[in-house]
This record gives C-alpha cells, sequence and structure tokens, in this order.
C-alpha cells in the first residue's frame, strides 16, 4: 500500500514538473492574469462553468477571487454557475441540462467578462454550450482540459490542457495553476505596499 500512496504522489509531481517547461501553458497563464485584471478594472465578473469535481474546483476558486486568496482586500466578482440549485435542477428538467450553463452566461455576462470552462475530457455538452454563449457576447474564454483539449480547444480563446488523461492528476494541475491565476489577480489589482 505504501509503494501505491508514493505512485500517486510521484505521478502528481511528474505531471506538475512537466508544466514547467509548457512554454505556451505559461505563456497563456500570463496572457489569462492580464485579461483578467483588465476585466475587473472595467468592473467586470469571472464566471465559472464545470460538472462533479470540476463544479467543486470552480466554486472553490470563484471563492478565492470573491473572498479574498492571501490576504483582506475588496472582494471581487466570480460565481461558479452551479451553485444555485433551485436554478440548475428548474432549467434541467424544464429545458436540458445541456443548458444550465449557456442559459446564466446570456442572462449574466456581459462583453469584456471571463468565463471559465472546466472539464477534464473538454467535451462536457453544458460546459461547451457556455463557452459558446460566452463568445457570442464577447467575453473572453478559458479552457481548463485535460490532454487533447476535446471540443473545448476549437471554442476558447485560451486552452490549458493538461498533458494527461488521468482525471484526479488533470484536476491536481487545474487547482494549482488556478490558485496561481487568483495570486497573481490579488497581487496586480491590490498590490501591497
Amino acid at each position: 500500500m505504501i509503494q501505491h500512496i508514493k505512485s500517486r504522489l510521484q505521478a502528481s509531481i511528474d505531471l506538475k514538473t512537466s508544466l514547467l517547461s509548457n512554454e505556451v501553458l505559461l505563456h497563456n497563464i500570463q496572457l489569462i492574469v492580464s485579461d483578467i485584471v483588465n476585466c475587473y478594472k472595467q468592473d467586470g465578473k469571472v464566471l465559472w462553468a464545470g460538472n462533479g469535481g470540476s463544479a467543486a474546483d470552480s466554486q472553490h476558486l470563484a471563492a478565492e477571487l470573491s473572498g479574498r486568496f492571501y490576504y483582506d482586500r475588496p472582494p471581487l466578482f466570480s460565481e461558479a454557475l452551479h451553485v444555485n440549485t433551485s436554478y440548475t435542477t428548474a432549467v434541467a428538467n424544464d429545458y436540458s441540462y445541456d443548458v444550465i450553463y449557456s442559459r446564466l452566461v446570456k442572462a449574466m455576462g456581459r462583453k469584456g467578462d471571463v468565463l471559465f470552462g472546466l472539464s477534464t475530457s473538454g467535451n462536457s455538452p453544458n460546459v461547451l454550450k457556455a463557452l459558446e454563449e460566452a463568445n457570442q457576447i464577447g467575453m473572453t474564454t478559458i479552457a481548463f482540459t485535460g490532454e487533447t483539449g476535446g471540443k473545448m480547444k476549437d471554442v476558447a480563446k485560451y486552452l490549458i490542457n493538461i498533458p494527461s488523461k488521468d482525471t484526479p492528476r488533470i484536476q491536481e494541475c487545474h487547482m494549482i495553476l488556478g490558485h496561481t491565476i487568483c495570486e497573481l489577480v490579488e497581487s496586480q489589482l491590490f498590490p501591497k505596499s
């Protein structure tokens, strides 16, 4: 059992280490931070969409922006789109689960806002439709996916595709990159003296 634990830790370390030399990914993270900072300077918002573990990660990262990350500062408008269960279940029941996020993006999104879509496969229909709707509005779209990027690679302005097919390892990388984005946005908008 100890060897199995070590193998999982090593797999996580190895995948994260591979990101250090992924120049395209690192450059895109830098551009994403810049777009989010500009969004907030224009009184915009950052929205998040995902299913299952990706929904949990979306909610976690939204809270890092809307609450605080490393230090006290004014709140930022950031919301995970699945948190209103009455809305989610009503729309899933009355329309389709595939449109639960795109309808909210249509209602809440404005040109210049940001939408993160998280899907390890890159093929979640409801997240894909949300990204498509966000593009029509003129929002900045970001896909956090696994290795191939799935269908989301052709829809999002920025693709952060983790080079793995292992869902837990992909999600771990989504979180470390998401935390890094939140940290950089916070420090650029509210620099400590």
